[in-house]
């Protein structure tokens, strides 16, 4: 059943959805799966941490600690296209959650807005 509110149950089935195919796709899931580690444990933790900063973000809720570029900052080296990538099966997840366009549209933006800010960091300065 596909979601028609931005809320915390709509975040946690994007976190599930979204990390599934995150674990699975042959660029990202090597370096996800390097950092994160295989186990389910392990991924849980991390879709719950990255659910509060949805939440947070979305929602306004103050469930988030955490400095999200400065873990992309100490990841090895990975070519810029990994975020057209990730943006893509984050905007299939969205669409597999979502049955609202605004709801769609507004969490696509976010996120392509916190994928042009990482990658003008990650690539377009020297660090």
């Amino acid at each position: 059943m596909k979601h028609h509110d931005i809320n915390a149950d709509s975040i946690a089935k994007l976190m599930d959805i979204f990390y599934n195919k995150v674990r699975k796709n042959q660029q990202l899931g090597p370096i996800f799966n390097g950092k994160i580690g295989t186990d389910d444990k392990s991924w849980n933790a991390h879709k719950q941490k990255i659910g509060g900063f949805w939440r947070a973000n979305l929602l306004g809720e103050q469930t988030y600690n955490g400095y999200p570029l400065k873990a992309h900052l100490e990841l090895d080296p990975f070519p810029r296209e990994f975020f057209d990538t990730w943006l893509a099966l984050f905007e299939e997840s969205l669409r597999e959650v979502y049955d609202n366009a605004d709801c769609y549209t507004q969490i696509l933006q976010r996120a392509q807005i916190i994928a042009q800010r990482f990658q003008k960091i990650l690539y377009d300065f020297p660090h």
